[in-house]
């Protein structure tokens, strides 16, 4: 089993990995698919279903299929052009996605949210539609937002998980106990593993650069959410917080009677800035979901500037350990709020943060897997219920309190020497059944929790 750093760490734009990212991707999957056809079509159709239909004009699905479809892509997204592209497709009718012509596409009637039962396959579901020029159906896709991003077929998910992870590698781990053993036998640590199998497809110099540039996203995502001022888009009246706060922390910085507990004020507010851009539709990196994608770069800053002794040549290792975590919780349970509640998005980026600074803290893969199974066990249970079905309530928030818990089980983990009662992966399958159980109306639907018990909401 194998998932890339680079799937699990994708540079886009926000608010959300499932709902806006993965539809622009399956936007331009489809435009592939038309551009293979020995037919030409005159038109396309779009619905949207379950979750994506639910809290879809919240998370901007509608903008993401509009502009996948007229060939904008998340990791290269100008944001001038695209709302000009869209305002000309309002009025005009059409798109002009490039080897395809001109293609009839008038949102308000050719877009649908279907508010019905959700496609089978999972919570997330779309199909795009190409018409002739009567107007009739010639050909669909079926496509699903899985998490992260990651978008599959109907006919790649009925094949089975394995379909989306990628090719053969030297450590192959599909369980933390694989990894350990893995570990062991090698005397590699979780990290120097990961970079082999990233090698085996990936040159050596290419991988340690585009691992900066993530980094480089994700920091840069952090500087403007701590300079982002004035009301978060969608209706809420959410106010940026980060910068003031970050300013009211500098100007108490050194003062001698601060009390020690501030340093979590210090975290809250890196993860608070990076889930503020998001929400605002700015660029980010999945981590490994948009509205989770605040965890992993404040525990990264955190380390960075607030622990003694430490360099920016340790990022990368802190990112493959974290990647190699995720790719665990993808594989065997989910990292999708839509299928599994916030413990799969919030819960999983902290137990890749705990796990990656357990590493470049000197921890041992038996502390590593410790530590992300102290953080994911205490976000087990937890729901995802954003109000509006806007990535902001309580989701900004709990990007901070997931940073914490991180740092705390990264702490807790060195303390001890890696032997534990309850193993990552026993956890990992916890968390998936605790998702499968779990009410849809707790998953990302908007029709639960605070977001059906906010006054005026």
């Amino acid at each position: 089993m194998f998932v890339s750093v680079f799937d699990m760490f994708k540079i886009g734009i926000g608010p959300s990995s499932s709902h806006t990212i993965g539809p622009m991707v399956a936007a331009a999957r489809f435009l592939d698919h038309l551009r293979a056809q020995p037919f030409a079509v005159a038109g396309l159709r779009a619905s949207l279903h379950g979750s994506l239909a639910f809290t879809g004009v919240g998370h901007a699905t509608d903008r993401a299929v509009i502009l996948g479809l007229s060939g904008f892509r998340a990791d290269d997204y100008d944001a001038a052009l695209a709302e000009a592209e869209l305002a000309r497709i309002k009025v005009e009718g059409y798109v002009i996605p490039e080897g395809l012509g001109r293609l009839t596409f008038q949102p308000r009637d050719d877009l649908e949210f279907d508010y019905g039962p959700p496609l089978l396959g999972h919570a997330n579901g779309m199909i795009l539609k190409g018409c002739d020029a009567q107007g009739d159906v010639i050909t669909q896709v079926t496509y699903y937002s899985v998490g992260g991003g990651f978008v599959l077929t109907e006919e790649e998910l009925a094949q089975g998980r394995e379909v989306n992870v990628g090719a053969p590698v030297p450590f192959p781990f599909k369980s933390a106990n694989e990894m350990l053993e893995m570990a062991a036998e090698s005397g590699l640590t979780i990290a120097q593993m990961k970079r082999q199998n990233e090698c085996a497809l990936k040159p050596h110099a290419e991988l340690d650069k585009e691992l900066i540039r993530i980094w480089k996203v994700m920091s840069r995502c952090i500087d403007r959410g701590l300079e982002g001022e004035g009301e978060l888009p969608g209706g809420l009246r959410v106010r940026r917080r980060a910068k003031a706060i970050h300013e009211t922390l500098r100007a108490e910085h050194g003062i001698n009677l601060t009390a020690p507990h501030v340093i979590n004020d210090w975290i809250s507010t890196y993860a608070m800035a990076v889930n503020e851009e998001n929400a605002a539709g700015g660029q980010v990196v999945t981590a490994p979901t948009n509205g989770a994608a605040g965890v992993v770069p404040a525990t990264i800053r955190y380390w960075l500037d607030h622990v003694p002794g430490t360099t920016s040549a340790g990022v990368p290792d802190f990112l493959m350990t974290a990647s190699a975590i995720g790719g665990l919780i993808k594989f065997n349970a989910s990292i999708s709020g839509a299928e599994a509640g916030c413990q799969a998005e919030v819960g999983s980026a902290s137990a890749m943060a705990a796990a990656g600074l357990c590493a470049v803290m000197g921890g041992t893969p038996e502390q590593i897997e410790n530590a992300a199974e102290i953080a994911l066990e205490h976000h087990l249970g937890m729901t995802c219920d954003p109000v509006r079905g806007l990535v902001q309530v309580p989701c900004i928030e709990r990007n901070g309190l997931g940073a914490i818990k991180a740092i705390s089980a990264a702490s807790l983990a060195l303390r001890g020497d890696g032997q534990h009662l309850v193993p990552l992966d026993s956890c990992i399958e916890t968390m998936r059944q605790t998702g499968a159980d779990m009410s849809n109306k707790y998953k990302e639907t908007a029709l639960g929790g605070l977001a059906v018990n906010i006054p005026n909401c």
